[in-house]
């Protein structure tokens, strides 16, 4: 299992458990009483405020639903790097999080004792690349000597990086700057950067004034998806296995919710970001949501006894991540493969 791993205490680990100490002082990441461990019956859900059928699983009250016995906390959190932290802390048992930060999570130093769950949706044109207007940049090959934002450690970051090495932009030649959505918005508005590689609803302001240059979609034609997945505590699943099964359940409603009736759909995300239907279901048909009964094809998490392809996927990020210099070096895939959970998978999913 992925906590077997050794867990020495690098440089990088240090400093995560440093950054959890400003992550929970602000109130985006704390819960559990800071026992690392909760109390049995409160389950701490790492949430983000992207379109995904995890928004409409909070906002319907789905697993409240399920799990009447239960309380459930939701935490917000701006990106997958503050979700890691959270994990290595043992602060949140359940979280929606990117596939890049999932790699580095798994990889060395961090190690992170989780397992992939489900598939949230496949990045496509809902996280790109745009730049500002009147900065001159008409293409990736200009942002050489440029000042590009992105969340660090995100899919985002993952994906900017993938699209300078695609256009032969070697990544020292970037003002790389680490800002989360929120910040990327105001550094944007007083022309302190050049550009940006962010997600939805962030993105769809940022369009406003700038253009996109390269998106999700197209890099994963290319040959580097990324997706949003849900993780669990390996600890948390040992111990609680019936609300693994109650939240695919739950997260298998949203996702029949998001095909089957979209604008549904549409109004309870538009409630949780605090947009419109019209806006929401807009963003909504930007991203690519999965059938519930796709999660368990070979494609995507697979079946016990034939982990699915999502196992290479974050074995092709972290070898990304490691040629990048973003951590030591790639777990080998057979690490990977222990990873993804797909115990009574095909039972959440089916019906």
């Amino acid at each position: 299992m992925p906590g077997t791993r050794g867990k020495r205490r690098t440089p990088l680990l240090v400093a995560a458990l440093g950054a959890l100490v400003v992550v929970t002082a602000c109130g985006t990441g704390g819960g559990g009483g800071g026992d690392g461990q909760g109390d049995g019956r409160t389950i701490r859900i790492g949430y983000q405020a992207f379109p995904s059928g995890d928004l409409i699983v909070k906002e319907k009250g789905l697993l409240e639903k399920a799990l009447p016995d239960r309380t459930i906390k939701w935490i917000k959190f701006d990106s997958g790097a503050s979700i890691n932290t959270a994990f290595v802390a043992g602060s949140v048992d359940l979280a929606a999080i990117g596939s890049s930060p999932v790699a580095r999570g798994l990889s060395e130093p961090l190690n992170i004792p989780y397992q992939v769950t489900w598939v949230l949706d496949v990045a496509g044109d809902n996280e790109a690349l745009v730049a500002r207007d009147g900065a001159s940049v008409d293409g990736v090959a200009d942002l050489a000597g440029r000042k590009v934002a992105t969340p660090f450690s995100s899919t985002s970051h993952y994906s900017l990086l993938a699209a300078l090495d695609k256009a032969g932009v070697d990544a020292s030649e970037v003002d790389l700057l680490d800002l989360e959505p929120q910040d990327i918005v105001a550094a944007w508005s007083r022309g302190d950067i050049d550009a940006a590689y962010v997600w939805l609803p962030t993105l769809d302001e940022l369009g406003k004034t700038g253009k996109t240059l390269l998106s999700s979609r197209e890099l994963a034609a290319a040959g580097r998806p990324t997706l949003d997945l849900g993780v669990a505590s390996t600890a948390f699943i040992d111990k609680q296995p019936e609300v693994i099964a109650a939240w695919r359940k739950a997260q298998a409603q949203a996702l029949d919710l998001i095909h089957d009736d979209p604008p549904a759909a549409a109004e309870a995300v538009g409630k949780q970001l605090g947009i419109s239907p019209e806006d929401a279901a807009a963003q909504l048909e930007q991203g690519i949501f999965l059938k519930p009964a796709e999660q368990a094809d070979d494609k995507w998490l697979g079946r016990p006894g034939k982990v699915g392809n999502l196992a290479e996927n974050l074995h092709s990020a972290a070898e990304f991540l490691a040629g990048q210099k973003q951590i030591p070096a790639a777990p080998e895939l057979s690490e990977l493969e222990k990873a993804v959970y797909v115990e009574g998978l095909s039972d959440a999913v089916s019906g």
